[in-house]
């Protein structure tokens, strides 16, 4: 880990994140956990 404010370390899981909810989050509608969590992790 950096200094404070260093933006470096966090990058990739900011990137990991944001196409993770482009394009599977906000395209689909699960009515359990288990089914969002099938589709994000399986």
């Amino acid at each position: 880990m950096s200094r404070s404010g260093n933006c470096y370390d966090n990058a990739p899981m900011e990137s990991f994140f944001h196409t993770s909810k482009a394009e599977l989050v906000r395209q689909c509608r699960w009515t359990t956990q288990a089914e969002a969590r099938q589709a994000l992790f399986g």
